[in-house]
This record gives structure tokens, C-alpha cells and sequence, in this order.
């Protein structure tokens, strides 16, 4: 199986032009890059205590992954689908849950964490170098649907065969408890970057934080969230023909003509959520529609 990811968004500022490495200091500029969600992740902060400040984002990133990851067997997630039941959830999955309900909701049920057995399905056929049957596709699809959830403070229960996947929120979220660990300590002037964009604040230079998109438009950020999404951004065969956004009707990849979708909003969870489903909406009026349920946000680019 061939999976890539494309970087759809680059930081137009000055520190995006330090050597990559795993911590660089230019006079009180702290740059650390990591990982989280599988997904690169950097934190650009100007202070005098910046290495430890990032040694606390880094723990925060660390406790999330525990809860949110697909790829940690033991996170909360990775139980709720392993057993199909997960008692005294963590507040965080409940949260990240219940915001995934409401753009469900607002997109006609495009954006659905249970296609996780549908991503599986494709997954391993790329590994044989073909795509599912349609008989496995129909199979699969029994085994989704949001309404099939049955979440309480208390418990989580999932039907037999289902599984959850919060790659479509995940790294907002990520960003969002960022940001709040962040600002909770009086601190501004920040962007985070965990495969979406959260700007605390706006550039130390006094400006906004200059994001340019691949298209070349450029969105400027200040206290704002801002994530892209591409149904080809990664594919699971090697000819990138089969993008890794599956609509959960159909139970295959998108076959839209849109090549990339940038959202902003308030929050960064919001943003990544709306951007996948808008990348299965037919046209721009039910993106708008979409968005209009959502105070402050906005379609920054559709191409």
C-alpha cells in the first residue's frame, strides 16, 4: 500500500526559513517541530522561557495522542474500537465527539468519523494493488453510520464490526487544547501547526500571521484557525487516483472535482472537520449552506 501526504500549507515568514531540526533558536525564538497525529507538527514562540514552555506542549500533545490516536493501542480510542464499549470516557473524546456530531449534522451526514471500516477496507486492498469489490464496499458500509453511536458522560458504545477514526478533527483539536494550554498562561503571538493552522494572537512583528496556501492566495491569521483539506492530498494507491476522503454514502473516495478546500473559524477542530466535509459537498451553495450553521466561519479558498 502507497499512502502519502502532501503539505498543503507553508508559513511565509521568516522562521520558515531555519534549517529543520529538532529544536532551533534564533535570539528568543523558539522553534520546536514534532509530531502529532501522525502529522508534523511545529510551534513558533518568542519568550525567554521557550524550551520549557515546549517541553509542556509536547506533554499536552502526548496525554491527547493517549486519548485521540488510532495508531496507540492503548489510547481511549483504540479501546472503543477494539471492545466496542469504553467506560468513564476522557472529557477530551467527548468533546472532540460532540463537535463531530453537530458538523455531521450540518453536512447532511458527509462528515462521519465511522468510516473507519470503510478506510480499513480500502487500505488493505491497496496492499494488493486493487480496490474492494462493491460487495465488500456494500458489506462495510452495514457497519457504519453515526446514528449507530451510543454516546453518554458515562459510556461509549459502538455496534459490532464499528469503528471511529477522528483523522477528519483530530489535529484541530490537537491545536485548539494547544492554543488553550497556551493562552491559560498569558502568553500570545503564537502560530501552532498540527497539520492545521491555530494562530494565538497574531505575528510578534505586529502584523498577522502571513499563511501562503499551495495555490499561491494567501490568508492572513490572527487569533483564527485555518485548515485545508484535498481528497488527493494522500491516496491510497500509487497512481494517486484513490484519495483517502471516503464518502460515507457511497463508501468510496470522492470523486468531486475539488482539488483542495481552506476553511477558517474560530477554532481549529471546527475548520478540519468542515473542510473534509465540504470536500464531498457537490457545489460551493452547500458548502455556504454548511457553513452558515457555524458563526465566523468562512471559505477562504475552494479550487
Amino acid at each position: 500500500m502507497t499512502i502519502t501526504r502532501r503539505r498543503l500549507i507553508s508559513i511565509c515568514a521568516a522562521w520558515a526559513l531555519l534549517p529543520i531540526a529538532a529544536r532551533a533558536v534564533t535570539g528568543s525564538t523558539h522553534l520546536w517541530l514534532g509530531q502529532a497525529m501522525g502529522a508534523r507538527a511545529s510551534l513558533r514562540l518568542a519568550h525567554p522561557d521557550a524550551e520549557a514552555i515546549s517541553t509542556r506542549v509536547m506533554a499536552e500533545i502526548e496525554r491527547l495522542e493517549d486519548i485521540l490516536s488510532l495508531h496507540r493501542p492503548h489510547s481511549a480510542l483504540s479501546k472503543l474500537n477494539r471492545d466496542g464499549r469504553l467506560e468513564a470516557p476522557p472529557f477530551e473524546l467527548l468533546e472532540c465527539l460532540s463537535l463531530a456530531g453537530g458538523v455531521h449534522c450540518a453536512s447532511g451526514g458527509r462528515f462521519d468519523p465511522t468510516v473507519q471500516p470503510l478506510w480499513a477496507l480500502w487500505a488493505e486492498a491497496a496492499t494488493q494493488g486493487t480496490q474492494p469489490e462493491g460487495s465488500a464496499i456494500a458489506a462495510t458500509l452495514r457497519r457504519t453510520g453515526w446514528e449507530k453511536i451510543d454516546i453518554e458522560a458515562g459510556l461509549i458504545t459502538l455496534r459490532p464490526g464499528m469503528a471511529l477514526t477522528l483523522n477528519g478533527i483530530g489535529q484541530g483539536y490537537v491545536a485548539d487544547r494547544v492554543a488553550a494550554l497556551l493562552e491559560a498562561e498569558g502568553l500570545t503571538d503564537i502560530l501552532i501547526d498540527t497539520g492545521e493552522m491555530r494562530a494565538l494572537g497574531g505575528s510578534p512583528d505586529g502584523g498577522d500571521w502571513p499563511v501562503r496556501l499551495e495555490s499561491g492566495e494567501r490568508v492572513p491569521l490572527r487569533q483564527r484557525a485555518l485548515a485545508t483539506s484535498a481528497p488527493l492530498g494522500t491516496t491510497f494507491d500509487q497512481g494517486g487516483r484513490d484519495g483517502h476522503i471516503l464518502d460515507p454514502i457511497t463508501g468510496r473516495p470522492s470523486s468531486l472535482a475539488w482539488r483542495s478546500v481552506s476553511i477558517t473559524a474560530p477554532s481549529a477542530a471546527l475548520a478540519d472537520a468542515l473542510t473534509t466535509a465540504a470536500c464531498l459537498m457537490p457545489d460551493q451553495k452547500s458548502i455556504d449552506d454548511m457553513l452558515r450553521q457555524f458563526p465566523d466561519t468562512r471559505l477562504d479558498s475552494l479550487s
